[in-house]
C-alpha cells in the first residue's frame, strides 16, 4: 500500500533558509543615509562595501562606448540574439485598451499606462550578468517606459565601474543611464533619489539579501517586482528520464550560489540512484566544484521520490520551483497541468539554461515558493491597468437608485446623495 502525500507539503520540502527579516534592520540605517546625504552617503557606502572609491556614481557615456566597442564579438553576437528573441516574446505581451458598454451611455475603460520610471539592478557578486541586462531591460521598453536606469555594483578591478560586459549590454540596448552602485544603497539611491539619481518608481531585478530586504523596507514608497531569494530548479521526472541530462541541470543552477536549491522529484528509484553515481563526475569536471558541491549537499537541494506523476504534480505544485523541468514521458502533457512554477521547460531539448540566455522567456522570477502567486518579470510588469469611467446623464439615472441603496445598506447615504445632487431630486440633509 502506497502512503498518501503529507498535507503540509511546503513546510517539509527542501528550501534554502533566507531571513530576509534579520537583514531589515541591517539596511534600515543604510538606506536612511541616502536618504539623508543623497550621492554622498552612496560613495561612503561603496567605499565600505565594495572596497572601491569613485567620483560619482553615474557612468560617463565615453565608459559605456568603449566597453561596446571593446566588447568580444562572439559576445555580443550572443547578445544580440538574445535581444531579438527576448524582443520577439515580449513585444507579444503588450496589453491594448479594452473598452466596455456597461450600459448604453456607460462605458468603462481599461487603459494600460507604463510606470514613469524605473531602475534595474544587474548583480555583481560572484558572477557578472549581462543576461540580467536584457531581461530587466527590454521588457521595460517594450512596455514603453519613458525613463530606464540600470545599476551594478562597481568593480574595483574596473577601476570603480560595473564590468564592462553589462555596461556594453547596456550600450547595446541604448541604455545611457548607468550607475556603480550595489546593495541596498543602490535601491535607495533609485527610491530617494539623489543629487545625481532622480528619484526611480519601480525598482525591478534580482540580488542578494541585502538588495531584498532594501525592497521590503521601501515597497510602497517604490514599486518592485519581487523579493529574489537564491536560484532554485526541480526537476519532475519519470524513468524515460536521461541521468546525464537531469545530472547536468541540477549542477547549472547549483553553479549560482551555495544557497542554490536543486531538487530532483521522481517516480523512478533507479533514475535517483543513477543521477546520484552521475553527480560526482560531472561535478569534479566543473570549473565552481566547491561552490557546487556545497549547494548540492545543503538542506535546500535533495531528492524526492514519490508514487506517481499524479503525486510528483502535487509535491512541485506545492514546491511552485522558480524554474521547473518535466522529463517525463509526454511532458508537454505533463506541463500543462501544472499550476506553480515561475517558468516551466518542457522535455529533454529546453534546460533552464537556454532560458537564462536565449529562450526568449524571461529569467527574472519568482524564487522561495512565491510562484504560486507570483509572476516573473514580463512587460505586465511595467504597466498600469487604469479604469476611465464614462457615463452620461441617462446612464448615470438608470443606476441611481440601485447606487442610492447600496450605500444605505453600507450606512453611507452621503454617497447615495451625490448622486441624487445630479438630478432634480432633493438632496437630504441631516438635521440636529
Amino acid at each position: 500500500m502506497r502512503a498518501s502525500l503529507p498535507g503540509n507539503l511546503r513546510d517539509v520540502l527542501p528550501r534554502a533558509e533566507l531571513d530576509v527579516e534579520a537583514a531589515l534592520e541591517k539596511v534600515r540605517p543604510i538606506c536612511e543615509d541616502v536618504r539623508h546625504r543623497g550621492a554622498a552617503a552612496v560613495r561612503e557606502l561603496t567605499a565600505r562595501f565594495d572596497g572601491v572609491e569613485i567620483a560619482s556614481a553615474r557612468v560617463p557615456a565615453e565608459a559605456l562606448e568603449r566597453a561596446l566597442a571593446e566588447l568580444d564579438p562572439r559576445v555580443r553576437a550572443a547578445l544580440e540574439e538574445s535581444i531579438r528573441r527576448a524582443r520577439l516574446v515580449h513585444r507579444d505581451q503588450r496589453r491594448a485598451d479594452v473598452t466596455t458598454e456597461v450600459v448604453p451611455g456607460g462605458t468603462v475603460t481599461e487603459r494600460w499606462v507604463p510606470v514613469d520610471r524605473v531602475g534595474l539592478y544587474v548583480p555583481g557578486g560572484r558572477a557578472v550578468y549581462p543576461s540580467s541586462v536584457v531581461m530587466n531591460v527590454v521588457p521595460a521598453q517594450e512596455a514603453g517606459v519613458g525613463s530606464l536606469a540600470v545599476t551594478s555594483p562597481a568593480q574595483k578591478e574596473f577601476g570603480g565601474l560595473p564590468h564592462p560586459t553589462i555596461m556594453a549590454a547596456c550600450a547595446l540596448l541604448g541604455v545611457d543611464e548607468v550607475y556603480a552602485a550595489g546593495g541596498a544603497q543602490a535601491v535607495a539611491m533609485f527610491a530617494y533619489g539623489t543629487e545625481e539619481c532622480p528619484a526611480a518608481t519601480m525598482v525591478t531585478g534580482p540580488g542578494n539579501i541585502w538588495v531584498a530586504a532594501a525592497k521590503r523596507l521601501l515597497k510602497g514608497r517604490i514599486g518592485i517586482d519581487s523579493e529574489a531569494g537564491p536560484t532554485e530548479i526541480a526537476i519532475l521526472a519519470d524513468e524515460t528520464a536521461d541521468p546525464v541530462h537531469v545530472a547536468a541541470d541540477l549542477i547549472s543552477q547549483a553553479e549560482h550560489d551555495t544557497i542554490a536549491a536543486a531538487v530532483l522529484v521522481t517516480t523512478s528509484a533507479e533514475l535517483a540512484d543513477a543521477v546520484e553515481k552521475e553527480l560526482p563526475g560531472q561535478v569534479s569536471a566543473t570549473r565552481h566544484t566547491e561552490r557546487i558541491t556545497e549547494a548540492l549537499s545543503g538542506r535546500q537541494s535533495g531528492i524526492v521520490l514519490v508514487g506517481s506523476i499524479d503525486d510528483g504534480l502535487k509535491v512541485v505544485d506545492a514546491y511552485a520551483a522558480e524554474h521547473l523541468e518535466i522529463h517525463t514521458a509526454d511532458a508537454a502533457a505533463v506541463a500543462a497541468r501544472v499550476r506553480n512554477a515561475g517558468a516551466i521547460f518542457v522535455g529533454a531539448y529546453a534546460p533552464v539554461s537556454l532560458g537564462d540566455y536565449l529562450a526568449g522567456s524571461n529569467h527574472v522570477l519568482p524564487t522561495g515558493g512565491c510562484a504560486c502567486h507570483s509572476s516573473g518579470l514580463s512587460v505586465q510588469s511595467f504597466l498600469r491597468g487604469i479604469h476611465v469611467v464614462d457615463y452620461s446623464r441617462e446612464a448615470l439615472a438608470g443606476a441611481a437608485a440601485h447606487v442610492s441603496v447600496l450605500a444605505d445598506a453600507e450606512d453611507l447615504p452621503a454617497h447615495g446623495a451625490a448622486i441624487r445632487a445630479r438630478f432634480d431630486w432633493r438632496v437630504p440633509t441631516e438635521t440636529a
